[in-house]
Parts: C-alpha cells; structure tokens; sequence
C-alpha cells in the first residue's frame, strides 16, 4: 500500500481508546449523572420517522421491509439491487429512481446536480445496464435565488452530457418558504442490460474475491468540511463521478461478475453487509488493504468516525470470482476511474451474513450494519 493510505481501524482505534480511558476514570471518581446523557444513535423503537431511517442503514431496511415493501407488493421488490431489473418486450430493461437532499447545493467537487445525475446512472451501472434516459423532478423552496436554481440545472445538464445519458422528462414544485432547504431534486433512470449480465447478491459464493474501486470516505469529509467549516490542511473534493465506464471495461473482461454495489449512504461497510446477508455468506476484509486517504483517516480519527461508514459517490465494490479476480482488477485499473482500485478481501461460508475485518494487530473485528448515518443529508 502506498503512503497516501492508512487503514481504515484508525478511528475505530481511537474510539476504543478513549473509552476504555474513560471507564477508568469513571470507576475512580463520582457516579456518572445517568440522566444528563444522551444517545446520538436514534432508537430503533420508533413511533415516528427519525434522521436515521435515511441513513441508508439498518433503520433505512427496516422501514423499506415493514412499511413500503408490504404496502407495494410484487416480486420485483424482493430484490437487494440499487435498481429493479425488468423485461419488456423482448428487451432487459433496468429502473432506478433516487432522491437527493445533500447540503450544502454545492461542495468541492461537485453539487446536487452532479449527485442527481451520478446516483442514478451508478445505480443502473450496479445492475450491469448502462443509463439511457433520465427524468428529473426539481422541489424549490419558496424564495430560493433563480441564479442558484440555474447553476443546479446547468450542473445537472453537463453532468448528464458527461455520463452520456439524456434527461427527457420532469416536472417542477415549489413549497412554502421554510418547508424545504433550497432545492430537493428526484431522479429516475432507465438502461438497458446486455445479455449474459446477471449482477444480483444471491450469486455470490464463498471464494469470491472482493474489490473496492478506491479510495474511500472522501464524499462524506468533503461534505462536513464544507457544512461544519472544518479545515484539515488540505482541501478534500468529492468523488462524485458516473461509473457506466468504469462498468463497462469490468464486463468487457467478463459477463460473469456476480454483483457490484455503489457504497453511498452507510458507506462501504452498509453494501457488505446487505451483500453478506442476502448472498448468505460471511466477508473478511484485510483491514489494511482497504484504501484510505490519509487526509480521510485523519478527519475520521479527529472526529471518532470510522471511514468504512462514510459515504462515496464514486466508487463501487465488486465480488468477482476468483479466477477472474486479476484480470477484472487489471481493467479497473486501467481506468481512470479505477486507477486505485484494490482487493480488500473474499468470502468465506463461515459466519454467513456478517462482515470481519483483520486488523493491522491480527486481530479481528466485527463490521456490523450502521443503524442510521454518521453524517446525515450527504447526498
């Protein structure tokens, strides 16, 4: 590994530390005041919608499979994909649809529009397809600037261009002043699979090998460094980028990958456990191999995060089988967009459904699925 990347357990580490520091100081002082502590993770006994049923982690699945997979029906919802696979007349069609909230508008490395177009595109990308047409939906709140309005859609447009997508369709909205943040923007794809592209988790086996398309947790600390005013020494840009390219090189090589997944929301560590737990196989990461920017893995030791939690816009992870793990590494990397990509680990049948990671102490540690997210409203 090179020096531009440490391992991902350096905030975990840190975390662990301070409270074993703290315990220690507990049992030597006074009783601790139980009432005046307070719980940053939502509960998951909840009456009412909280930030973490957003997050893209454990609460996000619990509210997609007691409320909305139930009320719609169908088995096309059965599915763990970033986007439902469908047939129609003749042709494999992929659906996606996603909704965008993050701010700020605008952050080093690109703004909502970018994300609009990006999100959905990678999410029919994760399905094999490659994006053909996009709708766009805009909700405006009441007396936001028409010039911050127009540099979105201009945003928007070139990253469509980019991307090689068209936007055919939308429609517009606008709510009271003080019941929005600006502007929300709903995005809906449709592409098309080629043939032989199944990508889905249940075809995951023990053996696979396990592949990020690099470095992670740089959306995430792009986007609270810009929110929070924080400075880390050097500028952090987003990685927001479309990776119907990157996907298309991997198929090139061969059809028979078994699933790929954009780590956005709950970051790295929320795509393998969905992963893991619909294939019905355990994951092992060598810690160390997993590649972190060391301006990331500082920002997360500072703040007690961990980078596998923290989400990306530009990266994708990859479960190839094992004989065709070097050369689909090898077109990765010979793309732009994959030019650090890195094996981070394999399946294994032991322990199904749940992610371990190997520490750089020969440890081992639990990768569980976030509850919510640790930095809400990122994309």
């Amino acid at each position: 590994m090179s020096d531009t990347t440490t391992t991902a357990g350096v905030a975990a580490g840190t975390v662990t530390a301070t409270t074993g520091r703290a315990m220690s100081d507990q049992a030597a002082g006074p009783a601790p005041d139980m009432l005046a502590w307070t719980c940053p993770a939502p509960l998951r006994d909840q009456s009412r919608v909280v930030m973490g049923h957003g997050g893209g982690g454990a609460l996000s699945a619990e509210l997609v499979e007691q409320v909305f997979a139930p009320a719609f029906g169908g088995p096309e919802l059965s599915s763990t994909t970033d986007a439902a696979a469908l047939e129609l007349g003749g042709a494999r069609l992929a659906f996606s649809t996603d909704s965008f909230v993050v701010r700020p508008l605008f952050f080093p490395g690109g703004s909502i529009g970018d994300l609009a177009v990006n999100g959905t595109v990678n999410d029919l990308a994760m399905s094999g397809a490659q994006a053909v047409y996009l709708s766009c939906g805009f909700i405006l709140e009441e007396g936001v600037p028409i010039d911050v309005v127009t540099r979105v859609a201009d945003t928007l447009g070139a990253a469509a261009r980019t991307a090689g997508v068209h936007v055919v369709t939308g429609d517009t909205k606008v709510v009271e002043a003080g019941h929005g943040d600006g502007v929300y923007v709903n995005t809906s794809g449709i592409g098309l699979i080629p043939d032989g592209v199944d990508l889905r988790p249940q075809r995951v086996v023990p053996g696979d090998v396990v592949i990020v398309s690099g470095p992670i947790g740089v959306h995430g600390v792009a986007i609270m460094s810009v929110r929070e005013g924080l400075e880390f020494g050097v500028e952090i840009e987003s990685d927001c980028a479309a990776l119907n390219g990157l996907v298309e090189a991997m198929l090139a090589v061969t059809t028979d990958l078994h699933v790929l997944r954009d780590p956005t929301r709950g970051g790295l560590a929320a795509s393998l456990n969905e992963i893991a737990t619909a294939s019905g196989t355990g994951v092992v990461l060598q810690e160390r191999a997993v590649p972190v920017p060391d301006a990331v893995a500082n920002a997360c030791a500072i703040l007690g995060l961990d980078p596998m939690y923290v989400a990306n816009e530009g990266k994708l992870v990859a479960f190839v089988p094992r004989e065709r793990a070097e050369e689909v590494l090898a077109a990765m990397r010979a793309h732009p967009l994959g030019a650090g990509a890195a094996v981070i680990g394999e399946t294994v049948a032991e322990h199904p459904g749940m992610v371990v990671a190997r520490t750089g102490l020969g440890g081992t540690r639990v990768v569980d699925m976030p509850l919510g997210e640790q930095l809400p409203r990122i994309c």
